[in-house]
C-alpha cells in the first residue's frame, strides 16, 4: 500500500522546514509494539543525528492490551532534523506514560508528535513534553488525545512546557483534545516561557554564579519528564544524558 508524503498542509507536519518535506522520499516504517494483556513495557530511546544535515524521523505504534501498561521516555538533541512521532492505541483498563524531552541549539529542529487514541472504558494516561530551544533552534511539541464515545471513565493528562534560551530561538507546542465520552477525566495544558529571574535572583543570592544557576534550573525543568520513571538506573541514565544534552557534551 502506497502511503502519501506528508506536507504542510498536514496540521502535525504544519511547521516541518519544507526542505526536509520535499527531500522525503518515503516514511521510514513504523515500529510496532504490542504490549499483551497484563504486562508492562518499558521504552527508553536517546535520538541524536549527530550531524547538522541528517534527518531523522522515529516512528511507533504502539498497541496496549487491557490492563497493560507501557512506559516511554525519550531525549531528542543533536544536530539535524529529529522527529519522534508516536501513535498508541489503548484498551481497557490499560495506561500510557510518556516523557519526552526535545534540546535544541544552532540552527536544529526537534518535533515531538504523539496521538493517543482510548477507545475502550477505563484507560488512562499521562503525557509530559518539555523543550528547551537555545540559539536559533526550533522544537515543535504537538499531542492530541482521542477519546471514542464508548471510551468512558478515561483518565488523561498532557503537561506540554517549553523553555526559550534565546530570543532568536522558536517553539511551537499544540496540546488538543477531542472527547465524546462524557464521563471522563482530561487536561491538558500549555506553556513557554524563559527561566524564573526570581529563581536565578534567588539561587545567586544564596552564593550560586549564574551558569550553576541556570544549569541548575535548566536540569530541573527537563527532569521533569523523567520523573515517572520507576527504575533508579534508568531514571539516572535519562537524567544525566539530558544534563550532558544541556552542555553541549551530548
Amino acid at each position: 500500500m502506497t502511503i502519501a508524503l506528508p506536507t504542510r498542509h498536514d496540521e502535525e507536519w504544519h511547521y516541518a522546514p519544507v526542505e526536509v518535506l520535499a527531500g522525503l522520499k518515503a516514511l521510514p516504517e513504523a515500529q510496532h509494539i504490542l504490549v499483551a494483556a497484563g504486562e508492562t513495557h518499558p521504552v527508553y530511546k536517546c535520538v541524536s543525528t549527530g550531524s547538522a544535515s541528517k534527518v531523522d524521523i522515529q516512528r511507533y505504534q504502539i498497541d496496549i492490551a487491557a490492563d497493560a501498561r507501557c512506559e516511554a521516555f525519550f531525549l531528542l538533541t543533536g544536530g539535524g532534523y529529529k522527529r519522534l512521532d508516536i501513535d498508541v492505541t489503548l484498551a481497557e483498563g490499560a495506561h500510557f506514560e510518556l516523557g519526552a524531552v526535545g534540546i535544541g541549539r544552532a540552527e536544529e529542529v526537534t518535533e515531538i508528535v504523539t496521538r493517543l487514541r482510548h477507545v475502550a472504558p477505563g484507560a488512562t494516561s499521562n503525557q509530559v513534553m518539555r523543550g528547551v530551544a537555545m540559539d536559533t533552534a526550533t522544537i515543535t511539541m504537538i499531542g492530541r488525545i482521542d477519546v471514542a464515545r464508548q471510551a468512558q471513565q478515561t483518565d488523561a493528562a498532557l503537561g506540554v512546557k517549553g523553555l526559550l534560551l534565546d530570543r532568536t530561538a522558536t517553539i511551537n507546542a499544540r496540546p488538543e483534545l477531542e472527547i465524546y465520552a462524557d464521563d471522563v477525566k482530561c487536561a491538558h495544558g500549555c506553556a513557554i516561557g524563559q527561566l524564573d529571574e526570581m529563581a536565578l535572583f534567588y539561587a545567586q543570592q544564596r552564593g550560586l554564579p549564574m551558569a550553576t544557576a541556570r544549569n541548575l534550573l535548566m536540569q530541573a525543568f527537563v527532569a521533569e519528564a523523567y520523573g515517572a520513571i520507576g527504575d533508579a538506573k534508568w531514571r539516572e541514565h535519562m537524567t544525566g544524558y539530558a544534563e550532558a544534552a544541556l552542555r553541549g557534551t551530548f
